[in-house]
């Protein structure tokens, strides 16, 4: 992502990571934090900021407040969506209304699909010889999702 990093940026990042959204908080201390992989927060991502980015699923998370609907902001939402997938990225989208009633499949959503994408990149990098038992109860602890 070295290609995509704006330093211009970064005291924007910055400042969002110590004013988070309630649902942003929540999402971050009670789930993407707990997974066996990286996320960050507030991650700059060429002429964006992300609310989370793992590399490890070349995944984007982003909570929708109510600003996300109206006409201009679902214009830039498209286009933003567009520049991240051209990058290679899934972007991962849910209100803050899902946050707040739904947290659990919201987190249940992530958690599958992170450790999905990250699970198979994993594999794909270190091939598996014959010499070597494979199952996931050999190779890898199985993990439910944190919330």
């Amino acid at each position: 992502m070295n290609q995509t990093h704006n330093g211009r940026l970064t005291p924007n990042a910055k400042t969002l990571r110590k004013t988070m959204t309630k649902e942003e908080r929540r999402l971050w201390y009670e789930c993407l934090k707990l997974l066996p992989v990286t996320v960050n927060r507030q991650k700059v991502i060429g002429r964006y900021i992300v609310d989370f980015y793992c590399a490890a699923a070349k995944a984007v998370i982003e909570l929708d407040g109510p600003q996300h609907f109206e006409d201009a902001a679902m214009t830039a939402d498209k286009e933003r969506d567009a520049y991240l997938r051209n990058l290679g990225l899934t972007v991962l989208r849910y209100t803050n209304l899902e946050v707040n009633r739904k947290f659990k499949e919201v987190c249940e959503d992530v958690y599958r699909h992170i450790m999905q994408v990250s699970t198979s990149s994993v594999a794909a990098a270190c091939p598996v010889t014959d010499e070597v038992d494979a199952s996931p109860s050999h190779n890898q602890q199985r993990r439910n999702p944190p919330c």
